[in-house]
C-alpha cells in the first residue's frame, strides 16, 4: 500500500469498517467534491490530485473511476477527470429525500438508541467543530458524513444508511468557504453536539426540531456561490 507523504492531511475514513486504501482516497476525493474543493467543469489529472492529496497516483486513478462510476466525475481522454455539475432541481431533490429519510429516523432514535451508542458519536460531533473551527472542510465534510451515518446507523436498517450516504455523496455545499470566511461555521457545526444532547434527554420534538433546522441550512449551503 502507498505511503501518504509526510505533511498531506490525513486521508479520511468513514463507515463503521476499516476501509480500503483505495476505499480512504475516494472518500477524501469525495470530500473534495461536496465541499466544494473541486468545482464543476474542472477537470484533474491523477498525477496533479495525487500530490495534492499526498499520496501515489495509482490509488487516485483508481478511486476517480470509482466515482466516474457514481457520476460525480466523467473522464477526459488524455486529461483526466472532469467534476460533474449538479443542478439546482437536483440539490432540491436530494435535500428533500434527505428530511423525508433522516427527521423521522433520528427521532425515532430518542425512544430507543442505547445511551452508550450515542455517547460514542460524541467525539466525531466534536471532530466537526475542530474542523470548522480550522477552516477544514474537507476534513469537516467527512466526519459530518461519518456522523450522520454513524446515528442513522443506529436505527437498524443498513440500506437506509446506503441510500442517506449515496445521497450525501452526490450533495454540494458550495457556500462552506463563506461560512469560514465569516466566522459562522463553527457555530453551525455545533448543531450535531444539540443533536446529541436531545436524543440524550429522549426529547422527540427537541431532536425533530434541530434536525429540521439542521437539514434547512444544508440548502443554504449549497446554494452559496
Amino acid at each position: 500500500m502507498p505511503a501518504q507523504r509526510p505533511g498531506a492531511p490525513a486521508l479520511p475514513t468513514l463507515g463503521g469498517k476499516k476501509p480500503s486504501y483505495r476505499e480512504r482516497v475516494a472518500d477524501a476525493l469525495r470530500a473534495a467534491l461536496i465541499a466544494g474543493e473541486l468545482r464543476p467543469g474542472e477537470v484533474h489529472s491523477a498525477p496533479a490530485l495525487a500530490a495534492r492529496f499526498g499520496v501515489s497516483a495509482t490509488p487516485v486513478r483508481e478511486a476517480m473511476l470509482d466515482l466516474a462510476k457514481e457520476g460525480l466525475v466523467d473522464t477526459v481522454p488524455n486529461k483526466g477527470f472532469r467534476v460533474t455539475a449538479v443542478s439546482e432541481k437536483q440539490l432540491d431533490e436530494y435535500t428533500h429525500i434527505r428530511s423525508l429519510i433522516e427527521i423521522p429516523t433520528t427521532v425515532g432514535l430518542a425512544a430507543r438508541a442505547d445511551s452508550a451508542a450515542l455517547e460514542a458519536l460524541r467525539p466525531v460531533a466534536r471532530e466537526i467543530v475542530t474542523a470548522a473551527a480550522a477552516g477544514d472542510l474537507i476534513a469537516y465534510v467527512e466526519a459530518d458524513i461519518r456522523f450522520h451515518l454513524g446515528l442513522l446507523a443506529l436505527a437498524g436498517n443498513d440500506h437506509l444508511v446506503e441510500v442517506v450516504g449515496d445521497l450525501r455523496g452526490r450533495s454540494r455545499l458550495y457556500g462552506l468557504h463563506a461560512l469560514v470566511e465569516a466566522g459562522r461555521l463553527e457555530a453551525s457545526a455545533e448543531e450535531h453536539l444539540e443533536i446529541l444532547d436531545a436524543l440524550a434527554a429522549r426529547d422527540e420534538e427537541a431532536v425533530r426540531a434541530v434536525m429540521t433546522r439542521h437539514l434547512g441550512h444544508v440548502r443554504g449551503l449549497w446554494a452559496a456561490e
